[in-house]
């Protein structure tokens, strides 16, 4: 699966590059704002890329087609796994951190990060890639595949830095399924930095603030 993408490219050539993916019905455009947000300008050029989720029914939602990593086929995240699409959109994602260091960003200055649907491919590819990445960004999301997890984590990312970050009030993923993946991480001897928020289901100011601040530490 070859997934399309919108890219932010700077003028000179990346020193850096953040991959983020959207959530559930969602487009890479949604994250777009969150560029002008993020100020790296001490990582020097930075390129942004967006996948976009492939267009699949999804049954909880009636069988709609729109835009997912993998169908949601209930309400209960975790013992209702779409394994097949999970693991599809694992192995796309980690063939793009791939080609995108063919393109000349090494994989330790990439950045992978995901909103919801998007964090838990982001944590299902990042702990998996076969290549030290520089970080991995979890917002409003949950570990996919738990129970396989430690067996099939990559050796190059197993101490590759975390952000983790839920809202308190978030009705579609609740809170106890961000502090279960923060757990098993730090339980995996993961380096964790979680943040929690007085919010839903969404991207708070304050979030991207602490984002950027964690950037800086693993990019620069």
């Amino acid at each position: 699966m070859d997934l399309q993408t919108i890219e932010l490219n700077p003028g000179a050539a990346p020193r850096a590059t953040v991959v983020i993916l959207h959530g559930l019905g969602a487009d890479g455009t949604d994250f777009l704002p969150m560029a002008d947000e993020l100020r790296l300008g001490a990582v020097g050029p930075v390129r942004y890329v967006f996948p976009r989720a492939p267009v699949q029914p999804v049954t909880i939602n009636g069988g709609q087609p729109m835009r997912a990593w993998y169908d949601i086929l209930g309400a209960d995240l975790v013992r209702r796994e779409d394994t097949g699409g999970l693991r599809k959109s694992i192995a796309a994602v980690n063939a793009l951190l791939l080609r995108e260091a063919e393109r000349g960003v090494p994989s330790h200055r990439i950045v992978l990060a995901g909103f919801s649907q998007g964090c838990a491919i982001t944590l299902g590819a990042g702990i998996r890639h076969n290549q030290r990445l520089a970080g991995l960004v979890g917002m409003s999301g949950y570990m996919p595949l738990a129970d396989t997890t430690e067996a099939e984590r990559h050796s190059a990312n197993t101490q590759t830095p975390v952000f983790l970050a839920h809202g308190v009030r978030d009705g579609v993923v609740p809170l106890a399924r961000g502090e279960a993946a923060r757990d098993q991480l730090q339980a995996l001897g993961q380096p964790v930095q979680w943040q929690q928020y007085p919010m839903e289901h969404s991207v708070c100011m304050e979030e991207v603030q602490a984002l950027q601040q964690w950037l800086l530490k693993v990019l620069v």
